[in-house]
Order: structure tokens, then sequence, then C-alpha cells
């Protein structure tokens, strides 16, 4: 999956492209004078880079301009925390990153209906075939956060549709499981006299990749909708019997990053707004650093995750109090959340506590290398300030080199986990086998990103997790604990490591928790203790400091401009009682 690296040369087009998207969904190159030697229509090699460039923006991080979900669907999930509307759950009607994922998503839909268009005029089927994936996807991501959404009557302004209807949700699932297979024999077909290549950013034109993906993606959806009364098993078994899913994780469908900035800054996002932003807000979730300590007396106790370093870079050495709020004659750490044991140091849900707003961008806890690019945790701390400015004695900066993962092979297995676990799907071995399958996966999917990170840019020595004491310990007591459990117990554990193993991924957990209920998210309701956090001092935590005024929205808020400028769209929901079909 070699990414912008190998199209540097067509951003120009790219961000033509966009511009046309806007103008004239990509119609034509804003022709004026019709000039016969060139082209009047964008080609589909280039249109397709536009689309999977975009595809990669949905969905994604962008804290500071507030563009991406990413930030709020992760502090819904617990894997961040925020001092945004999104804190308490609370977002709002207008939230702007809501507002302009839901923009990129019809934006891009307009693009993808060209490129089917024109593949299918020229009879290349095979760009048709990646295209109608893309438009399932993102249709699926469309409905999961918002539940009706306009489908059958977009992008046909030229047929003098401009307000568009609000399908009805699980009616639109239905036309993607359709889509779905159309996309397969087109991809199959192998039709047309152009076929994509080095302008796929995501499989290189690999047709046998994108139909994995075609399956594996259904498999996903079918399990979403497993509990809905009309299930479609027949579908469902023809899928399982078909058995043409991911294989490892070179199957991954997400989109490259690279250690790039010019012409445009091709880093991973989430770094982009935590390393290079002047104002930090990527806090890091102290709720899911106790599960990864073994904190929680819940699940997974006294079982300390090794990916911790991995997720987290924190610039204070174990009992460093923070820098410029730390009392050194006192001890105390006028902090909302720090752990002496390893300098970790953020703020938690809900809180309200005097520390939670103060600026300490120089002790903050940082997303590390899985999610972001970011740095490895060594233990040996250091201001990010001072790395990312490559100060005198400061190590190598980062080098913001991690994929936007949207379904990964690892996933897929947890998929299977579950599937196994509450009895749909048999003949395949044991959910505990499959679990440890998935987890190992996970943790394999960490190598991967750490090797792809220090390409051509040696930043620190990192020891390979898989294969380790560490991660063989970990799994079986994770396994042990899954055996001896409940079957509900048995369902947290899988969707707690599958939360775990896509930590900066954060859209399907947040699907998950609506659907199943898990991962257990921090409740500042709780009768019992919240945190366990002990540094025995005279300055413990203070559970009353965290409160929860919001319910859980189990949808997102239809943009407000939507439904002013739309005559058919419906009366705005309260996303705190309007469901997705699926959730039941």
């Amino acid at each position: 999956m070699k990414l912008l690296n190998n199209i540097t040369n067509n951003k120009a087009i790219v961000v033509l492209l966009s511009l046309t998207t806007v103008f004239s969904s990509c119609s034509d190159y804003l022709d004026v004078d019709k000039d016969t030697d060139n082209p009047t229509v964008a080609p589909l090699n280039y249109l397709l880079t536009n689309v999977e460039t975009k595809i990669g923006e949905i969905g994604d991080f962008s804290i500071s301009t507030r563009t991406g979900t990413g930030t709020a669907i992760s502090t819904y999930t617990h894997q961040m925390t925020s001092r945004e509307d999104e804190d308490q759950y609370g977002l709002k009607v207008n939230d702007d990153g809501m507002i302009n994922d839901w923009n990129s998503i019809y934006l891009t839909l307009n693009d993808i209906e060209t490129l089917i268009k024109q593949g299918t005029e020229s009879g290349d089927l095979v760009y048709v075939g990646i295209a109608q994936m893309q438009k399932a996807y993102i249709l699926s991501y469309a409905v999961d956060l918002w539940g009706d959404v306009p489908y059958s009557e977009t992008s046909q302004l030229t047929d003098g549709i401009i307000a568009p209807k609000f399908d009805n949700q699980k009616e639109i699932y239905t036309k993607i499981f359709s889509l779905i297979e159309t996309a397969k024999d087109n991809l199959a077909s192998d039709a047309g006299l152009k076929k994509p290549g080095k302008d796929d950013i995501i499989y290189l034109g690999q047709t046998d990749k994108w139909i994995k993906f075609a399956n594996t993606f259904k498999l996903k959806l079918y399990n979403q909708t497993r509990l809905i009364n009309d299930f479609d098993q027949t579908g469902f078994n023809a899928l399982i019997a078909e058995n043409n899913f991911f294989t490892s994780e070179e199957d991954d469908f997400q989109i490259d990053h690279f250690n790039v900035i010019s012409p445009t800054n091709e880093r991973n996002k989430l770094f982009i707004e935590s390393y290079e932003s002047t104002q930090f807000e990527a806090y890091q979730s102290p709720w899911m650093y106790e599960i990864l300590k073994g904190m929680n007396p819940n699940i997974h106790t006294g079982n300390p995750d090794p990916r911790i370093p991995y997720y987290y870079f924190n610039q204070l050495v174990p009992d460093e109090l923070p820098v410029d709020q730390g009392d050194t004659a006192t001890g105390d750490p006028n902090a909302d959340y720090w752990d002496a044991s390893t300098g970790f140091l953020s703020i938690r849900f809900g809180s309200t506590g005097p520390d939670r707003d103060k600026s300490a961008e120089g002790s903050y806890t940082y997303p590390g290398i899985f999610s972001s690019g970011g740095r490895y945790d060594d233990g040996k701390g250091g201001s990010i300030n001072d790395i990312m400015a490559k100060k005198d004695g400061m190590p190598d900066a980062p080098t913001g080199i991690a994929p936007h993962r949207i379904l990964t092979y690892n996933e897929f297995l947890f998929i299977q986990a579950e599937l196994i676990q509450v009895g749909k799907l048999t003949n395949i071995g044991s959910a505990s086998d499959k679990l440890e399958e998935a987890i190992t996966a996970s943790f394999a999917k960490v190598d991967q990103v750490v090797v792809q990170n220090q390409a051509g840019t040696k930043t620190q020595t990192i020891p390979k997790l898989i294969g380790s004491d560490a991660v063989d310990t970990f799994i079986e007591n994770v396994i042990t604990e899954f055996n001896a459990a409940s079957p509900t117990k048995q369902l947290e554990i899988i969707m707690t490591q599958k939360w775990v193993g896509t930590f900066g991924d954060p859209t399907d957990q947040y699907t998950d928790y609506r659907r199943t209920g898990f991962p257990v998210l921090a409740d500042p309701k709780s009768t019992s203790k919240e945190y366990q956090l002990d540094n025995g001092d005279d300055f413990p935590l203070i559970d009353s400091q965290t409160v929860l005024n919001n319910p859980f929205q189990l949808s997102i808020y239809w943009p407000q401009s939507e439904l002013n400028s739309n005559a058919n769209a419906p009366a705005q929901k309260n996303p705190t009682t309007y469901k997705i079909f699926w959730d039941n």
C-alpha cells in the first residue's frame, strides 16, 4: 500500500479536482474554451486518487481546526479526553467537525458518482468496482453516525433535485449489501483498457485485495446487524461459504501517511494536530490508560499491556512533577491526573477539578508511535517542543508515519471472535482461539507500524512485540480470564481488546459500544471508585470532581445547515434517543 509519495506529481491535479467538486462535481475541468487538445472530463486515474485521498480524511483527526470527527468520537469511546463540547457527550447541533465530515461525505460521493458514470461509459469496470466499494463504505459510515441520510436523490442537481430526501437507514443498508456484490462482479471482470495502478493509493490496483476487502467489509456489516429481526441469514451463509476474507495485515484497508510536508503535509493527522500544533488538545484517556496498566478492578486486573509505550509518550520521567505547575515544596502535582510511576499526565472525562484547564503543554502525555507516528516511550522523557525544534541534545524528531486505519485484519479476527461467541458463526474453531489470534494480530499491527515509521529515518531503537515474553504472558492471561468468564463477560473481553487494538481509529468502536454496550466506559455517576490511581501521597484523586450532565448520544445531530436549506429534510433529532436501526 504505497501512498502519496508515488503520486506527488499528481498533487496539482488533486487540488484541481477538489475545486471542481465544489463547482461541477468533477464533471469537467472548468473548461471555458472547449479546447479539443485537452480533456474536458477528469481522467479516471486522477478521480480515483482524489476520492481515496478524501476518504482518508473522513473520520480522521483535526483537533485545532475541528474539521474531522476523530477527536469527538475518540472522546465518546474514551480513547481520548477533551475540554471541548464532546466532553460529557455534549456535542452540539453546530459542531464544526461533524458538519465538515457530512460535507466531505457528500462532496466525495459526487466524485464517486462521476467515476462510476465515466468508468461505465468507457467500459473500465475495475475502476467502477473500486468506486462502488468506496460508495458502500462512505454510505455505511454516514448511516452509522446519523441514521437516515440523503441517498437515492443525491448527486442529481442536473436533474433539478436540489432538496434530496432523507432515505430510511435500514433500506440504505440493504442497498449497500447489493452494491457490494455488484462491485465484486465488476472487480472480478477485469474489463476495460484502463486499469488502476499507483493511482489506487490503497491497494495499487490489486483487485484480489479489493475483493477481500469487499467480503470483509460485508462481514463487518452483517455483524453490526446480527440482532435485527430480519437478519439476512441466507446472504450471511453465502458470504461465509465464499470464505475470501483478509488473511494478513497486508490486506488492511487504510490510508498510509509519510514523512513529507511539501507540497502538502502527508503526515498522520493526529500527529499534525498534536506534535505540530501550537495548542495542545490531544489528551489521552486515563480510563483507557488504567485498563492498559491492569489497574481496573473489573477487567484485565493485574495484567499490564505491553503496548503502553507504543500508545503513549510521556514527556515526564517517573516521579517528575508536571513542569510549571507541580509544587516541589509540597509534592503537589497540581494535576487532574498524574501517575508518578510513569509520568503519564492528562485530564479526566467530565472533570471539573481545579487543574483541568491549566496549560501544561510541556508535561502532558502525547499520543505515541502507533496511533500518530509520534514518539515511542523509552522512559527517558523529553520536551516535545524541544524535540520538534531539534534542539541540541534532543533525540531525532518523530516522523508522523502511521496509517489512518479503517478496516484491518485484526479487526476482522475480532469480528469473527464475536460472531463465534454469540453463536452466529460455527465450525471455524472456538471463540477463545479466535480471540487469541485477534490479539496476536493486533500486536503484529503495532510492530508493522513501527517498522514503517522508521523507514528512511532512524529515530529510536524500539523492541519488537511479537515473540516477547511480555506479550506471550499478557495474551495467555487474557485467554485464561476469558475461559473462566460468563458469556456476557466473554463478549466484554472481546470488545475491550478490539477497542484497545484499534486505538486511534475510534469510529467502529462508537458503533460497537452502541450495539453491544462494551467496552465499559468511564462513568462519573458510578457509586464505586472511578479511577484507581494512588501515588501514595497527600494529593489523591477526588471522584466527586468528575461529573456527567448529558446522556450518551446514540447518534449524531444532523447538520442544522442541511436541515435549514433542504425542504425535504426531517425535523432535528434528539440524539440521545434516536437510535441507529442495528442498535438493540
